[in-house]
């Protein structure tokens, strides 16, 4: 049976252009970076040239990226290395309700540290309203952290408009954002943006998993994430995963002279399965905003269904989807980001996230029409709360 992967904003496939870079560096350019010798030098130059690569992706200088083991030490960095580093000047943050458990469950650990935090609430389609932002701005503000999209339901923040309101009313305050779901997929310029802090991850753009940067504009004050070396300008201690970090660079390099190619075909494709699904299965709901979201992201919620079983069935015919965050997918309770959206309980355990990539085709979208549909009613037929309403079939 042919398989049909739609999950890519849980991960992508590694590319195999990515793959030969890495290959070297495992074997025959085994070196230390840190080290002075030919080994080391070798290592050291795919390092920096890596950097630059991933530096190009999104418009910054090579010298404000910093390697990390991923997105979540990324995001977990930002939040921690501002907050101790600036304890002086307060001991407030603000983020929002809907951000990745890797911003929501460091900044609960840290409320426990005596850092105040205001998770802001969002509209019906998961976007943060600025002005919400700005009222609850206070003295003791250090920082804010605004994801760019949200890796559940696609929707895209202004991030640009939120930056340019904090920066007249605390000039003081960090601006960080969580891009893992938008580096290599829409267009990102920190420069443009205005952004502090900018955490991605490679295996998001069809690189290796274990790796992943935080940008740090120059200037900013931030503590060390781990000591021990004096590796990436004494920032974060420990030998570099060079293998890893190659491959990084090189899927940064493909994705962005791809980046435009990929962003139509993906468009069109979401666009034919969004409306493909909403037009053959009744009681449906799109999460998430209708056109200010991720090119590849489509998130719908079935009436009378349980997410898991719809996973499993389609599992069964060859498709891989998710009915939310994998770094959440062993959990029983519903997502947060539906949950906060205004979704009730018994509908959002009933979403669906397929995510697109470059793999996909329009066959695999015409697959997916053919064999969800009669999914959805199968498991509806179980279901003693669909009989009730089965006759008078509509969009909720």
């Amino acid at each position: 049976m042919k398989k049909i992967y739609m999950d890519n904003a849980g991960t992508t496939p590694m590319r195999s252009e990515v793959l030969d870079a890495m290959l070297p560096y495992f074997t025959e350019k085994f070196g230390n970076a840190s080290t002075i010798y030919s080994y080391g030098r070798e290592a050291k130059k795919a390092l920096e040239d890596s950097r630059e690569k991933v530096a190009n992706l999104i418009g910054a200088d090579p010298k404000e990226i910093y390697f990390t083991s991923g997105g979540t030490e990324a995001d977990n960095w930002a939040l921690k290395g501002i907050a101790y580093a600036n304890m002086n000047k307060g001991k407030h943050i603000i983020t929002s309700s809907i951000e990745h458990q890797a911003i929501l469950h460091t900044c609960q650990d840290m409320e426990k540290q005596g850092f105040k935090i205001t998770f802001l609430p969002v509209d019906e389609y998961g976007l943060v309203d600025v002005k919400h932002i700005i009222s609850s701005i206070t003295d003791e503000t250090i920082m804010v952290s605004i994801m760019h999209a949200n890796n559940e339901i696609g929707t895209i923040q202004p991030i640009k408009e939120i930056v340019k309101a904090i920066r007249h009313k605390s000039p003081n305050s960090v601006f960080h954002t969580d891009a893992v779901q938008t580096v290599g997929k829409i267009p990102v310029n920190v420069k443009d943006m205005d952004v502090d802090l900018l955490s991605m991850s490679s295996h998001k753009i069809y690189g290796p998993k274990g790796v992943g940067a935080l940008y740090i504009r120059k200037g900013v004050k931030i503590a060390p994430f781990m000591t021990g070396g004096a590796q990436e300008s004494s920032r974060r201690a420990g030998t570099e995963n060079i293998p890893g970090i190659v491959g990084f660079g090189k899927a940064a390099e493909l994705a962005k002279f791809e980046q435009e190619q990929q962003y139509d075909k993906l468009i069109t494709l979401r666009n034919k399965l969004i409306k493909g699904i909403m037009e053959t299965i009744p009681y449906t709901r799109l999460n998430g905003h209708p056109t200010l979201r991720l090119p590849h992201n489509i998130n719908i919620s079935f009436e009378f269904i349980e997410g898991e079983a719809m996973l499993l069935n389609l599992d069964m015919k060859g498709i891989c989807a998710s009915s939310g965050s994998a770094c959440t997918s062993g959990s029983l309770d519903p997502s947060h980001v539906l949950l906060a959206i205004g979704l009730p309980h018994e509908i959002a355990h009933g979403s669906l996230r397929l995510t697109l990539g470059r793999e996909n085709s329009e066959q695999d979208v015409d697959y997916v029409l053919e064999v969800l549909p009669c999914i959805v009613n199968k498991l509806r037929e179980m279901s003693p709360l669909f009989a009730e309403r089965k006759e008078q079939p509509k969009n909720v």
